[in-house]
C-alpha cells in the first residue's frame, strides 16, 4: 500500500525484497473502507486520499482503532439493538463471489452485471479475486501495484449502485443445471439486476451519521453513483500481491458493523510471499461475528501437490490471527474471535487449486476429454481431489461445500470456451480441466440457496458465485463461549505427518 500523502518517502527496492522476504509485519492489518469519522475524533486515525479512487478519501484503519472509528461510541461500547426487540434473529442474504483474472487488468466496459446477478439483491457482497496482477518477480517481491484494484471496486460499485434500466441484461451462468436454483427461476422472472437494486428504498443519510464516504466533487471513476444515491458502501478491502479481497453492505447496515480487521497470510516463494496465501477480513454484524477468507492455494498438477494445498490450508488457519484493539483491552469489551475457527460463520472462497487425480488423465487425456464432451460431471467429481481429502479427513474438517452441478472452472483457452485439455499435440502449457474455484463455509445459521459459475471469458477461470441465507443475532448470546483455537489432535498429526512428507 502506497502513502499518497504526507511525506511522499517510498522504501528502496532492497528494503521492500527484505520486507517481503523475510515476512517483516508492515502495514498488514490496513485496510480500504468508505468509513468515515468526523475529524479529530480518535487519535490514530489518518485520512487520506483514496488509493482506490482519484475522487473522495478513506480512513486509513490502524487495528487498534477499528471499531471506534466505525461506530463511535464514547463509553467503549458496540452499538446495541433496540430495547424493544428480544432474541431475534435477522436473515439477511449474502453473495459470495470467486474469480482468478490470470493476471490481467479490467478494461472500463467490462460487464459484472451478470456476475453479480441473482434472482434477488443480496445485503451483503463477498468478493475475492486472485491474480489482479500478473505473478512476475517486479510484482511479488517489488512494491504493490494498486491500480488493478481500484479498476476492480470502481466496477463493482457501479455494478452494485447503478439505477438505470438494463432490461437486457441476460442471466448467462449455468444456473439451471442446478435443482435449486432451476425452482428459484421458474418461481420468479428474470429481470436484471439493477431492476432489482431500483426496489431497494433510497436510503435516508441523516440515519448513517456520516460514516461513508463521498465525493469531494462532481464526477469520479464511478460516474454518478456518488454520496447519498449508494445503496452498497464499501464495508473494507484488502489487497496482498494478486488476491485482492472486498465486502460490501448495504449502506443501512453500517451502523450495526463493528470490529473490522484484516489478517494476510502469504505462502508462496519459500512458504512467506504473498503471491499464494490468503486475506481473511473479520467482522460484526449486529452480535454475530463473521469471517471471509480468499486464498490462492499452491498450484501443480503433480503426484503430492494436493498435501502442499492441505498444508497452505492448515498454515493459514494456524498464522491468520486478529489482534484485540486498545479499546477492548482497557474496557473489557465482549469475545472479539483471534482467529478463524472462532467466529460464528466462516466462509471460505478462493482459486483453492485442487485438482483431478492422475488416475482420470489416462493416456493422453483421453478419459477426461471423453467426460468433458459427455458433460458427466458426477464422475469427474469423484476424482476431485479437494472431495477425496476432505472425505480422508485430511483437510477442511467440519466445514461444508455445496453440491456442483457446473462445469470445471479451469483452465480454458484465451477468450474460448474451449478447454486447454492436455494432449500431445498441444504446444500450449497443458492444464487438466478442474473445479479450481470453490466456496465452502462453516457455522450453524447458514444455508446455501445457489453455488453456480458465470460464463464471462475474460480469463482461464471461470468466476464462481453463490447465495447463502445467514441468521444474524440481534442481541448478545450470554451462553456463547470462546472457541477453541488449537486444531483438533487428529488435525495436527495430519498436520505433522504433511509436513515431514514435504519435507523429506
Amino acid at each position: 500500500m502506497r502513502k499518497e500523502c504526507g511525506n511522499n518517502y517510498k522504501d528502496s527496492w532492497p528494503k521492500l525484497v527484505l520486507r517481503k522476504w523475510f515476512n517483516l509485519k508492515s502495514r498488514t492489518d490496513e485496510f480500504h473502507s468508505d468509513y468515515t469519522t468526523r475529524r479529530g475524533a480518535f487519535d490514530g486515525v489518518n485520512e487520506r486520499r483514496k488509493s482506490c479512487s482519484d475522487q473522495g478519501r478513506y480512513v486509513f484503519v490502524q487495528d487498534d482503532v477499528s471499531e471506534e472509528w466505525l461506530i463511535e461510541a464514547p463509553d467503549c461500547q458496540r452499538p446495541r439493538c433496540d430495547p424493544g426487540i428480544n432474541g431475534d434473529i435477522l436473515n439477511q442474504r449474502m453473495f459470495v463471489g470467486t474469480w482468478n483474472v490470470g493476471g490481467k487488468s479490467p478494461h472500463e466496459d467490462l460487464n459484472l452485471r451478470d456476475w453479480l446477478h441473482t434472482p434477488a439483491p443480496a445485503d451483503i457482497y463477498v468478493l475475492g479475486f486472485q491474480e489482479i496482477v500478473p505473478l512476475n518477480a517486479g510484482n511479488v517481491l517489488g512494491a504493490e501495484d494498486n491500480s488493478p484494484a481500484a479498476k476492480w471496486l470502481s466496477l463493482i460499485r457501479r455494478a452494485l449502485n447503478s439505477t438505470e434500466k438494463d432490461t437486457e441484461v441476460r442471466v448467462n451462468y449455468s444456473c439451471a443445471t442446478s435443482p435449486e436454483c432451476e425452482q428459484q427461476q421458474i418461481m420468479k422472472p428474470r429481470i436484471s439486476f439493477s431492476d432489482l437494486l431500483s426496489l431497494e428504498a433510497d436510503f435516508d443519510p441523516e440515519d448513517s451519521d456520516h460514516r461513508y464516504s463521498t465525493s469531494s466533487s462532481g464526477s469520479s471513476l464511478d460516474g454518478s453513483l456518488t454520496g447519498d444515491r449508494n445503496r452498497y458502501c464499501l464495508a473494507a478491502s484488502k489487497q496482498m500481491v494478486g488476491i485482492f479481497l472486498s465486502v460490501w453492505i448495504r449502506t443501512d447496515l453500517n451502523r450495526h458493523v463493528s470490529n473490522l480487521k484484516v489478517s494476510c497470510v502469504g505462502r508462496g516463494i519459500m512458504g512467506y510471499l504473498g503471491n499464494k496465501g490468503s486475506i481473511s477480513i473479520s467482522m460484526t454484524l449486529h452480535q454475530t461475528t463473521l469471517c471471509f477468507v480468499c486464498t490462492h492455494l499452491t498450484s501443480g498438477e503433480k503426484e503430492g501437490d494436493e498435501l502442499r494445498r492441505n498444508f497452505d490450508v492448515m498454515e493459514i488457519l494456524k498464522k491468520t490471527k486478529f489482534s484485540q484493539s486498545q479499546s477492548q483491552r482497557i474496557c473489557g469489551q465482549s469475545f472479539s474471535p483471534e482467529n478463524i475457527l472462532e467466529h460464528d460463520k466462516v466462509i471460505w472462497l478462493g482459486d483453492l487449486n485442487y485438482r483431478l487425480t492422475a488416475t482420470t488423465r489416462c493416456g493422453a487425456g483421453g478419459d477426461t476429454h471423453e467426460l468433458l464432451k459427455k458433460n458427466d460431471w458426477q464422475a469427474l467429481l469423484e476424482k476431485d481431489q479437494l472431495r477425496l481429502e476432505k472425505r480422508a479427513g485430511r483437510v477442511f474438517g467440519g466445514w461444508e461445500e455445496g453440491r456442483i452441478y457446473f462445469a470445471p472452472t479451469y483452465k480454458y483457452r484465451a477468450n474460448s470456451n474451449h478447454y486447454v485439455v492436455q494432449t500431445l499435440q498441444s504446444k500450449e502449457k497443458r492444464r487438466t480441466p478442474a473445479w479450481c474455484d470453490r466456496i465452502l463455509w462453516r457455522g450453524e445459521g447458514l444455508k446455501q440457496i445457489c453455488y453456480v459459475r458465470g460464463e464471462s471469458r475474460f480469463s482461464d477461470h471461470r468466476p464462481v458465485y453463490s447465495v447463502f441465507s445467514v441468521q444474524i443475532d440481534m442481541v448478545a448470546n450470554k451462553n456463547k463461549v470462546k472457541r477453541p483455537t488449537k486444531l483438533p489432535n487428529c488435525m495436527a498429526k495430519i498436520l505433522a505427518e504433511e509436513q515431514y512428507v514435504l519435507t523429506s
